[in-house]
């Protein structure tokens, strides 16, 4: 076994680490050049069958590892690819990094993951490290178009996820959020629900967008109109959601069915809906985006949007690589579609749509006072009936 020499340390003296071994150290223990032996190691140039087992057998016994950054100086580019994603919190986001790190692992590159918590700022700042590190490219959920114009400005390849900002200008894997939108609330007008509301974060972004499009595309083939449809932002907060969901589930004209556009905001409505006293399925119908673990663990199960979002993370990852590889290739992008699964949270709605409940909300959730007096009221007309 190839040894290398080492001094003992003093008396006394801290333990120093011993030094990394050399790109030269592994050529001399196997009795070759140094260009040898880096195009061994590298699978760079032609060597031998023996000569290539002998340096790989040297590289082992000194327990030789790649000085990833002077090969990234030297080829301009690194084997990793950027990832920044909207918030780790966020079960979609994290079997899309789930997706994305198995693909990179199995073509053969590493990942370094930014979680941008939702600000343009972050965002901006994990583009430009991306940048310094000189990632073969970057996978992102956008949410400016500043961090892919910085990064395609640099010429690093982009592949934006889940939503678009510079559609025509780089590649994309998205679902096709309109089609789905529009089979929800499709399927809810199809069980008799006259009253829709649509609990939505933004539809500023491609995917409320086409979300909100969708839904109203349905009501109108359903003959209901837009007054049929309460479109309600409820933004990106899950507390300042069920605040928002809780007044509309008691206003007088209050839907019978919610279709809420994300994971977040379905627990937000489903919340709201125990502290107001809303029964799901008998009195209310709940559909919404995202399909994540705790929608199976209710009763009764909640009607999802299934996204492959391991599938996407997957599919951006090649993408990303073909564009490394054919830089002046079409820009593409790759729009998925999505499943519509339906369970025990959708019905038809009650004979006669219930009053608010007369008790107060349970578990702190507090109504605003607009909410509370349209209650009271409520009350009062039910006592002189």
């Amino acid at each position: 076994m190839a040894s290398r020499s080492t001094t003992a340390p003093e008396a006394g003296a801290a333990t120093a680490r011993p030094a990394r071994a050399t790109m030269r150290e592994v050529a001399q223990a196997a009795g070759v050049s140094l260009s040898t032996a880096s195009r061994a190691l590298t699978g760079s140039g032609y060597v031998s069958a023996d000569v290539r087992k002998r340096v790989a057998k040297a590289a082992a016994d000194l327990e030789y590892v790649p000085d990833a950054t002077a090969r990234n100086l030297r080829q301009q580019t690194s084997r990793v690819i950027g990832v920044i994603v909207s918030d780790l919190r966020d079960p979609f986001y994290v079997d899309l990094a789930s997706g994305i790190s198995g693909q990179c692992r199995r073509r053969g590159h590493g990942m370094m993951l930014a979680d941008n918590g939702g600000a343009v700022r972050r965002e901006l700042e994990a583009a430009e490290s991306f940048v310094s590190a000189r990632v073969t490219g970057v996978v992102l959920t956008p949410m400016s178009k500043d961090a892919s114009a910085y990064l395609l400005s640099h010429g690093v390849p982009v592949v934006e996820v889940d939503r678009q900002f510079a559609e025509g200008v780089c590649d994309a894997v998205v679902t096709d959020n309109r089609a789905a939108a529009f089979k929800v609330t499709q399927d809810l007008a199809a069980l008799g629900h006259k009253r829709i509301a649509l609990l939505i974060d933004e539809t500023d972004w491609t995917t409320g967008r086409d979300r909100l499009s969708g839904f109203k595309q349905a009501l109108e083939q359903a003959g209901l109109g837009a007054a049929a449809g309460l479109v309600t932002t409820a933004g990106l907060d899950v507390v300042q959601a069920q605040g928002v969901a809780a007044k509309l589930l008691t206003r007088r004209d209050r839907p019978t069915a919610v279709f809420a556009a994300n994971n977040l905001l379905a627990e937000a409505v489903w919340r709201a809906a125990e502290a107001v006293g809303r029964t799901i399925h008998d009195e209310l119908s709940l559909a919404c985006f995202d399909d994540v673990r705790w929608m199976t663990m209710v009763t009764p199960a909640i009607t999802t949007v299934a996204q492959d979002a391991v599938s996407m993370g997957e599919i951006a990852v090649d993408q990303l690589l073909e564009r490394s590889r054919n830089p002046s290739s079409p820009v593409r992008t790759v729009m998925l579609n999505a499943t519509v699964v339906r369970r025990g949270s959708t019905a038809p709605p009650p004979a006669r749509p219930g009053r608010a409940s007369a008790f107060a909300p349970r578990g702190g959730d507090a109504l605003d006072e607009v909410a509370l007096a349209e209650r009271e009221q409520d009350q009062h007309r039910d006592g002189h009936q």
